[in-house]
């Protein structure tokens, strides 16, 4: 350990004093930051200045050789040192020692090497020269550099894609470490090497060019990284001397050593002096790069700051582990970007594992907890996963450090969707639960009702119940399954809870824990078999290793050996509770099935079955019905021996319940109108058991469609059927028809029974159900009429099943009206927002339960959609509620959106835009023919046009005939209708041009002149010449299809900075460009006669286009621009010039009786047209690139200087740029010293919490209480 008294250089090494906070003043360069006198600037304490560079040069030509070792024997003796490290074939520390040789013979000749190998790491294409590192300063070398860059690619090594460039940028910084590594013993010192490397560097990393900034910042990291690795050697060499020095002078003086103390002394002294010399490059690179680049405005370059500052602590812990430089990571935790916070966590991720280094992390852990709890909620997944695990590196710590309110937000985490985040929540959840281990506990057993795990596996049905998500007790096991598989999996401790009797003393569980302990038990036997996390939390099964799929079997014969035995108890137990047994009849899904047998376990098998079977006769819920049948279906393997008693004990079951169906309905049908309401509750009790067991077995044997059919059709004639009897028959009708289908189907039976039943369910569901009163009943009918017409439409035929082609069913308009209006009244409904009972949950319960029915009845019509058994333009009454259903219906919608365009795109735009003219004629009806655009309806049908916008995406040739045609149905729309107030006045429909400019976005710069052609056949001379309010949508709806229908594609130069862009913003408005396409791809776009429409030639011009000004000065001038009235009648004149022919008439529109595939042919005689503009396009054209060009030449000066200066206090620390100026007023920003006591630049921020590092803010409380966000 190094005496505190001994050292006296900027950068201090550790010692009482600064553990201080207002020491970082410290760190202020005193002489300013750009003092930088040649080449070699490092200040140096009792050292001279660094050597003159015309010294040491003797044996030049010496460096030329240096090819001659490693390189040449690898064949690579032509290669600069930036190939070499790029193409990465030599050792490391062979091209290190060839460089240190070839330093050693010439240095300048090697370090000029050296220079250009940062140059050209930097993407620069120039080289600096010997004359050049001889005569000039840092700044004009790098202001030369900085012309030779290219300008046309903003790329360089270090942001490249690709293998090459990833092992690149690991090469680079494992060539400054093993130089650093192979010179520390004595290059390093020799204020030559190091004072150039780091004032380039520093220079560099100061620079407006991205690149330099970047690769120069790595580099001068990775420098000073290999530096405090060799500081640290340092200081162990000096503790080891110091202590031999003290011990050989505390001998006596017969025994000491008089050479051995001077030796050893002599040594220290070097030592010290070595360790001044690291201290002073150290200081340099910290203040000359890290103070300035860890705010830099790029993410990369203050990631790399944050990363390397977590090495240097966690490498150094004595030097760097203190406030002075913890700090700069906890006031980067509040970064705008999710990398630079991912690198702070990381880094303090490698403090917090070592334990040896909590007492230095208490201050930092007090003032910035909060901050990281209020991170585990971060937008950015990764960030929030590292929080949470940062966290229970801090619980590790000591349990006093987290609150109990810090832990519960880090609690409910475990019920995440997103499977890192809930794994990590899981680890903190059982590090704080369940790790602490009591002494009494040691001699507990290790299964049963009293061991270890029991009161764990009771502690985690505690933490269950008090979370209140009881629906996700499969997410908890998966959460808990990394960290906790052995306690999940003591099922055995589980079966005890649950059977044996408590001992004395101990609490029994009472309902509710048993029922959450089951279904946390079948959680965990399903995580076990299935071996992949719930649904929705994972993007699928993945293949599973050969060790993960032994642990698999091995669990489901376990899991086999232990339920077939504890399953019948388990159901005799809770025989009448449904909840229970629901999630108990699941187990026999997880079987080994085999086990039965090999195991000797038939007798329980026999007496599992029989359980089952009393389940069946007591129960009529519907979900443990269902559990039942899966249990049968699932134990109905005929692939096992058992097949034959499980076979056996169905049967017997299911001709029990059918008999006794058929005698009830006999009876029931009978009594007439005078039902009894005993005998129709054994009717639907029956029924529901049938109906259960239909829907996994095949129960064709038993003749159910007669009987069925008699009691729907009784139902029709009398009237008073109750409602769930009705469901459930056609439930049960329906299952049976699509079982004899498939089996029909696949035996080839004649299809004419399968026909008459499906006539019969048709008949019975749509001409009397679906209008039936009870709104259940009308569902389930729909339901079961949308599966037989999807069933029975024309796929049916598909993959050469011609033959059934009798069994094509298409619904006539008339069922068609009928099912979109069920679809309007019973979906498009909004919810009751009264509370029809005391219990708002149940009441939240039921409106979720609604809505999940309402969603199914959207989703079976809109396959009928998407599948063309219903018309495609009955899709635009589900299209319009897009924004009004959007939190309800809008993942719906959206998917049918997207299907029915890839069927046929034109069609679904016209789909699109019959949806919008239908919105438009019920405003016009509702709010009148004097509309105002800016009324909540008008804009709401605005905003959905805008949404229908961005659904065609961004390929506008793929969509480029569907766009236009949907333009062209919309300008008939808007022109259909005359005004009623009689001529002179807009057209009704007028203002929905303003809706269909929302899609001239989506159109190609050609398709903009042909629509606005098009536009003009409809508008009339006085039309033109309009200026009033009512005929702004025509105007707007002109400039939007003349928006860049002109404009040349500029070329973009990717050096533009962000600061300039900001400015470039403020002067002038944005100018909308549209990218040219070559014209192959042109005139492959399109095969339709709508693409004889698009493809006229290029020639066709919108008249619109002003006549270039002359250029008088070497000064861009914009064109001069008229006004509004000027502009429109200078527009119609020229428009007259060329289109002698009569206008149409506002209430003229293409005659009805054209066919599809010829209502776009009159586009055809526009030719004659295009050619008569073809040589004013060419002389317009030829003035847009001249100004394309000119403006390419005034980028050329500024491209490549990106202001990439803008610090990151500016986005991260400061609220507003205002309170940046006043606090940076007549100082640069690079130079803005971060000093502790109280000041603006912290105290005001509103991004980040206050300095914690400031003592005035400790004492304050309003501001400890400042939220988070």
């Amino acid at each position: 350990m190094i005496e505190a008294q001994e050292l006296h250089s900027d950068f201090h090494f550790p010692q009482e004093a600064d553990t201080q906070l207002s020491s970082d003043t410290d760190l202020e360069d005193l002489e300013g930051r750009n003092a930088k006198l040649g080449k070699a600037k490092v200040p140096r304490q009792g050292k001279k200045g660094a050597g003159e560079k015309g010294k040491g040069s003797a044996g030049k030509g010496g460096g030329q050789n240096r090819v001659n070792g490693h390189h040449q024997e690898n064949g690579m003796e032509n290669l600069t040192l930036f190939e070499v490290v790029k193409l990465g074939k030599s050792a490391m520390q062979s091209v290190v020692d060839d460089w240190i040789e070839a330093y050693k013979n010439d240095r300048d000749t090697a370090l000029l090497e050296l220079i250009n190998f940062f140059i050209q790491c930097s993407g620069c294409k120039g080289a600096v020269s010997s004359e050049m590192f001889r005569h000039m300063q840092n700044s004009e070398i790098i202001r030369k550099m900085t012309e030779e860059f290219d300008e046309d690619s903003g790329d360089y090594p270090l942001t490249m894609a690709g293998p090459q460039w990833k092992k690149f940028k690991t090469n680079f910084c494992e060539f400054i470490g093993v130089l650093v590594r192979q010179c520390q013993y004595s290059t390093i010192y020799d204020e030559y090497m190091m004072d150039t490397i780091i004032s380039l560097l520093t220079g560099l990393s100061d620079s407006q060019v991205r690149a330099f900034r970047h690769t120069s910042t790595l580099a001068a990291m990775k420098l000073m990284t290999a530096l405090v690795n060799v500081a640290l050697n340092l200081s162990i060499n000096m503790d080891n001397t110091q202590r031999q020095y003290e011990a050989e002078r505390n001998k006596t003086i017969g025994k000491r050593s008089v050479e051995r103390v001077e030796l050893l002394f002599q040594k220290r002294k070097e030592l010290h002096e070595n360790q001044d010399e690291i201290e002073n490059m150290m200081n340099a690179i910290f203040k000359g790069v890290f103070i300035h680049r860890y705010r830099d405005a790029i993410a990369e370059i203050r990631a790399i700051c944050i990363e390397e500052i977590g090495v240097w602590m966690k490498m150094y812990s004595d030097a760097f582990l203190n406030d002075s430089y913890l700090k700069y990571v906890g006031w980067t935790l509040h970064d705008k970007q999710g990398e630079v916070r991912l690198k702070c966590l990381t880094a303090l991720q490698g403090l917090y594992y070592n334990r040896e280094l909590n007492s230095r992390l208490e201050l930092f852990t007090s003032r910035f907890k909060d901050r990281i709890v209020s991170m585990t909620l971060d937008k950015e997944y990764d960030v929030a996963v590292q929080g949470v695990k940062l966290l229970t590196l801090v619980l590790q710590s000591g349990d006093e450090c987290l609150t109990s309110e810090d832990c519960e937000s880090v609690y409910h985490l475990v019920y995440s969707a997103h499977r890192p985040l809930a794994v990590a929540a899981g680890e903190f959840l059982f590090k704080k639960l369940f790790s602490n281990r009591s002494p009494e506990e040691d001699g507990m057993p290790r299964r049963g009702r009293q061991s270890r795990n029991a009161n764990l596996i009771k502690t985690t049905v505690f933490f269950f119940l008090e979370s209140e998500l009881h629906e996700h007790g499969a997410y908890l096991v998966d959460s808990l399954w990394d960290c906790a598989s052995d306690l999940l999996k003591d099922w055995e401790s589980m079966i005890s809870l649950l059977l044996d009797e408590p001992f004395p003393g101990e609490e029994e569980l009472t309902d509710r824990q048993e029922t959450a302990l089951i279904e946390i038990m079948l959680s965990a036997v399903r995580q076990a078999c299935e071996c992949h996390p719930p649904v929705g939390r994972g993007s699928g099964k993945r293949v599973l290793t050969a060790k993960e799929k032994k642990t698999q079997l091995d669990d489901r014969t376990r899991i086999t050996e232990m339920f077939a035995v504890a399953l019948p108890l388990l159901l005799a137990k809770y025989t009448v509770d449904a909840a229970k047994l629901t999630n108990l009849l699941q187990l026999p899904q997880y079987f080994e099935l085999e086990i039965f047998t090999t195991g000797r376990l038939e007798k329980h098998l026999e007496s599992l079955l029989r359980q089952i079977r009393e389940v069946v006769e007591k129960h009529t819920e519907t979900d443990v019905l269902e559990a039942c049948s899966r249990t049968f279906h699932a134990l109905s393997n005929e692939e096992y021996t058992i097949f034959n008693r499980v076979d056996i004990a169905r049967s017997q079951l299911l001709d029990e319940q059918v008999d006794k169906l058929n005698r009830l309905l006999e009876e029931f049908l009978q009594e007439g109108e005078e039902t009894d309401e005993d005998d129709a509750y054994q009717v639907l009790s029956t029924l529901k058991r049938i109906t259960a067991f239909h829907n996994a077995h095949d129960l064709s044997r038993w003749d159910l469609f007669t009987n069925l059919y008699r009691l729907l059709n009784t139902g029709l004639q009398n009237g008073d059927m109750p409602q769930q009897i009705v469901i459930h028959a056609l439930q049960c009708t329906h299952f049976f028809h699509s079982v004899a289908t498939r089996q029909g189907l696949q035996r080839h039976c004649k299809t004419g029974n399968i026909v008459i039943q499906t006539l019969i369910i048709i008949f019975l569901c749509y001409m009397r159900y679906l209008t039936s009163v009870n709104t259940a009943v009308k569902e389930q009918a729909f339901t079961i009429l949308c599966d037989v017409l999807l069933v029975f439409s024309h796929q049916i035929v598909s993959s050469g099943r011609e033959a059934l082609e009798p069994l094509i069913y298409n619904p006539d308009s008339s069922l068609q009206a009928d099912l979109l209006s069920f679809i309007q009244d019973h979906v498009f409904v909004y919810q009751d927002e009264e509370n029809n009972t005391d219990d708002q949950r149940y009441d939240e319960v039921w409106k979720i339960e609604a809505l999940h029915k309402r969603r199914n009845l959207l989703a079976a019509y809109c396959k009928l959609i998407i599948y063309n058994v219903v018309e495609m333009s009955t899709g635009a009454d589900i299209f319009k509620q897009y924004m009004r259903y959007y939190n309800d219906y809008g993942d719906i919608i959206k998917e049918t959106m997207s299907r029915t365009r890839q069927i046929d795109k034109i069609q679904c735009a016209k789909t699109l835009i019959l949806s919008l003219q239908q919105l438009f004629n019920e405003m016009l009806s509702e709010l009148g023919c004097n509309i105002d655009r800016s009324s909540a309806a008008f804009c709401g049908i605005k905003e959905l046009a805008r949404r229908f916008s961005l659904t065609f995406g961004l390929d506008q040739v793929k969509t480029r005939e569907a766009i236009a045609m949907l333009h062209k149905d919309g300008i008939e729309f808007a022109f259909k209708e005359p005004s009623p107030q009689g001529e002179g006045n807009p057209p009704l429909h007028l203002s929905f041009l303003d809706i269909l400019s929302e899609f001239s976005s989506k159109l190609l710069r050609q398709d903009k002149k042909t629509v606005h052609l098009y536009l003009e056949r409809f508008m009339t001379f006085q039309m033109a010449l309009q200026r009033e309010d009512c005929w702004l949508p025509l105007i707007s709806y002109r400039n939007s299809l003349q928006a860049g229908a002109d404009d040349d594609t500029m070329s973009v130069i990717s050096g533009i900075s962000s600061r300039g862009s900001t400015r470039s913003k403020k002067s002038k408005a944005p100018s909308v460009t549209s990218k040219r396409k070559l014209p192959e791809e042109e005139g492959s776009c399109s095969s339709t006669d709508t693409a004889m429409w698009l493809n006229r030639e290029q020639g066709a011009q919108t008249p619109v286009m002003l006549p270039s000004p002359h250029l008088t000065s070497t000064v861009l001038r914009e064109p001069k621009k008229l006004r509004q009235e000027e502009a429109g009648a200078y527009v119609y004149a020229m428009a007259n010039e060329h289109q002698p022919q009569t206008p149409l008439t506002p209430h003229s529109q293409p005659q009805p009786t054209m066919d599809y595939n010829s209502q776009v042919t009159w586009m055809l005689a526009q030719r004659q047209q295009a050619e008569a503009r073809q040589q004013h396009e060419r002389a317009s054209m030829h003035y847009a690139k001249m100004r394309s060009h000119m403006q390419h030449a005034i980028r050329r000066g500024t491209g490549l200087m990106e202001d990439d200066e803008e610090p990151i206090v500016e986005d991260v620390m400061m609220s507003s740029e205002d309170r940046l100026e006043d606090l940076n007023e007549g100082m640069d920003f690079d130079t803005m010293d971060i000093d502790l006591p109280p000041s603006k630049n912290r105290r005001e921020r509103t991004e980040l919490k206050p300095d914690y590092f400031d003592p005035a803010s400790i004492m304050d409380d309003s501001v400890l209480n400042v939220s988070m966000f």
